[in-house]
């Protein structure tokens, strides 16, 4: 599975990102899809995924109410509406892919977003 995300930039505090992640290659029996986030000098972070079937979704408390996860099977594709954003949600971004419920085992290139105060 490859991971294309995309959506990343520079905005100022309360404004609004949508990221997007395209998977390509053996994507079936895809079980969910994360985003993830690393910000400088700290660890790699969950902050929300999506079941492929169903459409469950996870948030970390830190993004809950504020960001949004959703996903087109028909484009393999997952996006993450980022709203009301805060400097300390500048990071890089990673979407990760779990097939089969094996763990995150496919992950993305990453897309920084930076929030100005």
């Amino acid at each position: 599975v490859q991971l294309q995300a995309s959506g990343g930039g520079l905005v100022q505090t309360g404004e609004s990102l949508k990221l997007s992640c395209a998977a390509s290659g053996r994507t079936y029996n895809m079980y969910k899809m994360g985003w993830f986030r690393q910000a400088p000098g700290k660890e790699r972070e969950f902050a929300a995924s999506i079941r492929w079937s169903g459409g469950d979704t996870y948030y970390a408390d830190s993004v809950k109410g504020r960001f949004t996860i959703s996903r087109d099977n028909a484009k393999n594709t997952v996006y993450l509406q980022m709203n009301s954003l805060k400097p300390e949600d500048t990071a890089v971004y990673y979407c990760a892919a779990d097939r089969n419920n094996f763990g995150y085992n496919y992950w993305g290139q990453g897309t920084q977003v930076t929030v100005s105060s």
